[in-house]
């Protein structure tokens, strides 16, 4: 499983590659005051919303509602449930109650309120395919809320703009340029959050910042299945093997070693998932010459051999 990536002196900017999105769902909203939508928790899907006209505001349960005038974009990184509505205490109804219309297998325009002043809102459900995608969006926050206008970048606004039109238009290949237009909003506004969060909340981004655990883990990320040790990483970049255990260990928060083997489990999920590869292919490509060593380090992380996934995708006839 040779990488493809070149030698890099930005590991975080490697990650920031792989959060290529993969399109699930889209939705024009034009709306009328008073309106009020709740949107379901959508396990594995990032909502990126995105006000092109109006206002509204955002509410997940417990945390106060945040105002998003025109020119906001939202992202709800791990689909949490939630409303967004014309005001702070207008009446809301579930998002399946409200009618759409359909105009292609997943492209969806929504007309619904009282027949008050407008808000457009462009929304995108998208998924990610890789597993290091899955760790940044673990440490993000339940919402992450950017106003381009007072950002004062307007390369980001004309992307929120091109969005906007994108929706208005019914052109062949439109669900295309919204994902890839949403891929730019959503890795600046992680770069936004990289950039003000504190030192403390960064956890693993901090170590991908870090010039020789970054360094270390973009080697380990783009070569999971060579033989690694603690030493040989070590010597990688230029440190000595307890130095560079205990820098990583402090950082990462968990045993070099153990972040190789779970990482490796991860990906060997993945393509238990999405291919028809044998398991002792899959292992192999992974790092592993034995398929019972495979299985054994596979349950101990996953909590289930790797045949007990692969028959359960088989049962539901979801192999690719």
């Amino acid at each position: 499983m040779e990488s493809r990536l070149p030698p890099s002196t930005d590991p975080l900017g490697e990650v920031l590659q792989l959060l290529q999105l993969t399109g699930v769902l889209y939705c024009r909203a034009e709306l009328t005051e008073p309106w009020g939508i709740e949107l379901p928790a959508l396990q594995g899907i990032m909502m990126v919303e995105v006000v092109t006209s109006g206002h509204c505001w955002i509410e997940l349960d417990g945390q106060a509602p945040v105002f998003m005038p025109q020119g906001s974009l939202a992202l709800i990184p791990r689909g949490t449930r939630h409303k967004i509505r014309s005001s702070p205490n207008a009446e809301t109804e579930l998002l399946s109650d409200v009618p759409i219309e359909l105009v292609g297998d997943r492209f969806e325009i929504m007309r619904y309120g009282g027949g008050g002043t407008f808000t457009h809102i462009t929304y995108c459900g998208v998924r990610f395919d890789h597993v290091l995608a899955d760790r940044l969006i673990r440490l993000l926050p339940d919402i992450l809320h950017i106003h381009t206008l007072k950002e004062g970048d307007g390369w980001l606004h004309n992307t929120v703009q091109f969005i906007s039109r994108e929706a208005q238009l019914k052109l062949p290949g439109n669900e295309t340029v919204i994902t890839r237009l949403a891929d730019v909003l959503v890795i600046q506004a992680i770069r936004t959050w990289i950039e003000t969060v504190r030192e403390e909340e960064r956890g693993w981004v901090a170590a991908l910042r870090d010039k020789q655990i970054g360094k270390a883990l973009a080697t380990i990320h783009r070569q999971p299945e060579k033989d690694w040790s603690v030493a040989s990483l070590a010597k990688e970049v230029g440190m000595s093997r307890s130095g560079f255990s205990a820098r990583f260990s402090a950082l990462v928060d968990e045993p070099v070693l153990h972040y190789l083997t779970n990482l490796r489990m991860q990906l060997a999920h993945r393509k238990i998932l999405q291919t028809s590869d044998s398991l002792a292919k899959i292992a192999q490509q992974i790092g592993y010459n034995s398929e019972p060593a495979f299985n054994r380090a596979f349950k101990r992380v996953m909590g289930m051999p790797p045949g007990a996934v692969r028959k359960g995708v088989q049962g539901r006839g979801e192999l690719v």
